[in-house]
C-alpha cells in the first residue's frame, strides 16, 4: 500500500489548519511538499488515510498535542552561523554600542531562531566587542523540539558554511567530528523560549525590545498573517527600536507604521512610536 494521497479538498483543509496552528502557508503549486510530509507522518503514526488523520487533528486531539507534532514534522529548520551577518555587524555597530554606551543596556529578540545559529552569531558579535554582558538575547521559535537542540549548543557540520568570518568562528565553536559546539560562555548568553508568533499573548509576556530579529520567516506567511505578526514585532518595540528582515525581504508593501531606514549598509524598519 502506498503512502496516503493529498487530493485538492484535502489540501485545502489541512493547509488551513496548519496556518491557523503556526502561520506557515502553503499555495496550491506547494501541494507536493506539503504532501510528501503528511504522507510520511501520517504513515509514521499508523494511518492509511489523510482524511481520517485529519478528523483525528480536528475532533479527536485534547490539548493539540498531535497537531503540535505535525507541525514539528512540517516546519523548515534550515539555518547556519553567520547568516547575513554583515547586517547583524550594523546593527551592533550603528545601534547597540550607541544604546550600551548611552543608557547601559539593550535587549534584542531573535523572533524565530530555529536550531540557535542566528542568537548565536549576534552574541559572538556582542562579546567581540565588549557589549555581551550589557544586551540581554532572548530567542524564541514555535518547535519545542528546535528550541531543546538549541539550548544544548550542538550543531552539525552545515551550521557553519563559506564565507564565514573564520576567526570569529574559531574562538566561539569548538569543532568535533559530529560538527561544532557553541562555547558556554555564547551558549549561557541566550534565553530561549516557545513562542508562537501567531499568539498575542505569548509575545506580550516577552515585554519591549530594542531591537527583534525575523528574517527569512515572513516569507513562509500568508499576507494576512504577516500583517498580524508586523502588529505583534511593532507592539514590543521600544519607541526607536528597530526590526530587521531577510536582506531579500521588504515590508514596503505591507503599509505599516514602520520606517524604513539604512544605518550602515544595511536596511532595518524603525518604530515611529
Amino acid at each position: 500500500m502506498g503512502e496516503p494521497a493529498l487530493t485538492p479538498p484535502l489540501f485545502a483543509i489541512f493547509s488551513d489548519l496548519i496556518e491557523k496552528a503556526c502561520g506557515v502557508h502553503y499555495d496550491a503549486g506547494d501541494r507536493p511538499i506539503l504532501e510528501s510530509k503528511l504522507s510520511t507522518h501520517a504513515t509514521e503514526l499508523g494511518f492509511d488515510s489523510l482524511l481520517d488523520y485529519y478528523y483525528r487533528l480536528r475532533y479527536d486531539d485534547p490539548g493539540a498535542v498531535e497537531l503540535h507534532k505535525l507541525v514539528e514534522a512540517i516546519l523548515v529548520h534550515e539555518t547556519y552561523f553567520f547568516r547575513e551577518y554583515r547586517q547583524l555587524v550594523q546593527l551592533c555597530d550603528h545601534y547597540l554600542t550607541d544604546l550600551v554606551r548611552t543608557r547601559g543596556r539593550a535587549r534584542v529578540w531573535s523572533a524565530a531562531c530555529s536550531t540557535g545559529e542566528e542568537p548565536f552569531t549576534l552574541a559572538m558579535l556582542l562579546e567581540e566587542r565588549g557589549l555581551l554582558d550589557h544586551v540581554e538575547i532572548v530567542a524564541s521559535d514555535v518547535s519545542s523540539d528546535t528550541i531543546v537542540r538549541a539550548k544544548a549548543g550542538l550543531h552539525g557540520k552545515r551550521a557553519l558554511r563559506d564565507g564565514h568570518p573564520p576567526e570569529v568562528a574559531s574562538r566561539y565553536l569548538d569543532a568535533g567530528a559530529a560538527g561544532y559546539a557553541v562555547v558556554p560562555r555564547i551558549r549561557d548568553a541566550v534565553k530561549f523560549a516557545t513562542i508562537n508568533l501567531l499568539d498575542d499573548a505569548s509575545v506580550r509576556k516577552l515585554g519591549r525590545f530594542d531591537a527583534i530579529l525575523c528574517r527569512n520567516v515572513l516569507i513562509y506567511f500568508h499576507d494576512a498573517q504577516i500583517l498580524k505578526v508586523l502588529e505583534r514585532l511593532a507592539r514590543s518595540l521600544e519607541p526607536g527600536g528597530l526590526i530587521a528582515v531577510g536582506v531579500s525581504e521588504s515590508l514596503l508593501r505591507f503599509g505599516t507604521s514602520l520606517v524604513c531606514e539604512e544605518r550602515g549598509n544595511a536596511f532595518f524598519y524603525r518604530s515611529g512610536a
